[in-house]
């Protein structure tokens, strides 16, 4: 006899994983949060561009326009990632605050 109350719990795949991640709106709002916390000191406006489209990507995701949102967040999200990798950082520096913000933001 086995307990009623004891649920199995499936194993999620890889893509199903990916699928809600992606729908998720928390992806585009840490991004948006780790962009503004290294660009805000000092300012910086070209990359401070980018912080209020990831947060309409989180809106519009919130307001079942999923399908557009992931568009959105990815197209700015590489975006950044491609501006961001222009910039040279020297070995030391990238053990730092700054640095580890900075490595998460790109991760």
């Amino acid at each position: 006899m086995t307990d009623p109350s004891v649920e199995k719990k499936a194993k999620i795949s890889a893509i199903q994983y990916a699928k809600t991640w992606g729908e998720s709106p928390l992806p585009p709002t840490i991004l948006a949060t780790l962009i503004t916390a290294q660009h805000m000191r000092p300012p910086q406006f070209l990359p401070l561009l980018f912080p209020p489209v990831l947060l309409l990507s989180t809106y519009l995701n919130l307001s079942s326009y999923e399908v557009d949102s992931a568009g959105i967040s990815a197209a700015w999200s590489g975006l950044y990632l491609i501006l961001a990798r222009r910039r040279k950082q020297p070995f030391t520096k990238r053990w730092g605050t700054r640095g580890v913000i900075r490595g998460s933001t790109m991760g």
